[in-house]
């Protein structure tokens, strides 16, 4: 099963607790079941600073009481390699999205862009899968790593990618400059402003997941899907026409 095992889940030493909110969406909707979130990095290497940084994210999820996985791209074919995709890695990644009710994907930037092996989950991920949509609705949070100076090439295609795969990215974002002076030996991401832009975006998504939560079929149903599924609205149940309706 292709998931990375998060060492330490529930040490934070960066984090100052005299500031942390351990229930950040506290009234903005249902916390039971704890808030599912699949993260994804763009790197192979054995010190991935863009692993790295998500196994942070993830350690703050689970702080603000969410359930996490983490999926491990390293043995997923090319798109089109397998007959029909059918392959383990790809059931797998297909099945965890589908799981999922938020995304956190981070990107190393390579030649100015996301990494192909970014793009390459992606890109195995369709719109829609026998009925189902394993990224609609779903909430998305996007953070970028860099080797030189801070850049936000790779959070901008991610967004775009977001938008293009129907899901509900959020506004705040992260990206770590010159990442390797960010991590000590241990693969622990040192103290700084970069650690709390990942603190803040994480509250945040954990906010709007759960904000989400109630509203999530209402939003995604479409007039066009609707007319080509051939199902009418049932006046008896559509209250849309009450708030406009004139009054007597």
């Amino acid at each position: 099963m292709p998931l990375r095992t998060l060492a330490d889940p529930d040490t934070l030493p960066a984090l100052d607790p005299a500031y942390a909110i351990q229930r950040p969406a506290l009234g903005l909707g249902p916390l039971d079941p704890a808030p599912r979130i699949l993260l994804l990095y763009g790197s192979l290497r054995e010190r991935s600073f863009s692993r790295l940084c998500v196994e942070e994210a993830a350690r703050l999820l689970r702080f603000f009481g969410c359930e996490t996985r983490i999926f491990d791209p390293s043995t997923l074919p090319l798109p089109d390699q397998h007959a029909g995709d059918d392959h383990p890695a790809v059931h797998e990644l297909r099945e965890l999205s589908l799981w999922s009710e938020g995304q956190v994907w981070c990107s190393p930037e390579r030649h100015g862009q996301i990494t192909g092996i970014m793009k390459l989950q992606i890109d195995h991920l369709p719109l829609s899968m026998g009925g189902m949509r394993p990224t609609q609705w779903r909430t998305l949070a996007v953070m970028q790593v860099s080797a030189g100076s801070q850049s936000f090439n790779s959070v901008n295609t991610l967004r775009v990618l977001g938008r293009w795969m129907r899901m509900v990215t959020i506004p705040n974002q992260s990206s770590v400059a010159k990442a390797f002076n960010e991590f000590d030996d241990g693969g622990r991401m040192k103290p700084s402003s970069y650690y709390d832009r990942i603190v803040d975006v994480m509250e945040e998504l954990v906010r709007f997941t759960v904000l989400l939560r109630p509203h999530a079929a209402q939003l995604v149903d479409r007039y066009s899907e609707r007319k080509e599924s051939g199902v009418p609205i049932d006046p008896m149940i559509d209250l849309s026409s009450l708030a406009t309706a004139p009054q007597s």
